[in-house]
């Protein structure tokens, strides 16, 4: 029974130890709350201001480039919506776009 216990107690530190790594969005959470508490905010004030903060892509996000493959889609995206296509008629419409060179 002895013989059991340590490997079990091993596994279970192993397994408990990754729960104490901060993730991103627990850091995230833990600076906007700084902030909100260092800008004295309460109640629904505080409620948007948390959301607004939590929603916000961190900065290494924004900076990121766009892939050539996302720059197409963005531009096929714009076009089929400044002339208005809707159903089968977008489907074709960015299909025949993505493809072109």
């Amino acid at each position: 029974m002895k013989m059991l216990r340590v490997p079990l107690l091993m596994m279970g530190l192993l397994l408990g130890s990754q729960g104490f790594a901060a993730t991103a969005q627990q850091n995230k959470m833990t600076t906007c709350n700084a902030d909100a508490t260092a800008k004295s905010l309460k109640g629904d004030e505080r409620k948007a201001f948390m959301s607004t903060c939590l929603k916000a892509a961190p900065a290494a996000e924004a900076a990121k480039p766009m892939t050539p493959q996302q720059e197409k889609m963005k531009t096929c995206n714009a076009d089929a919506a400044t002339q208005a296509l809707k159903g089968d008629a977008r489907k074709t419409f960015m299909s025949d776009c993505l493809k072109k060179k």
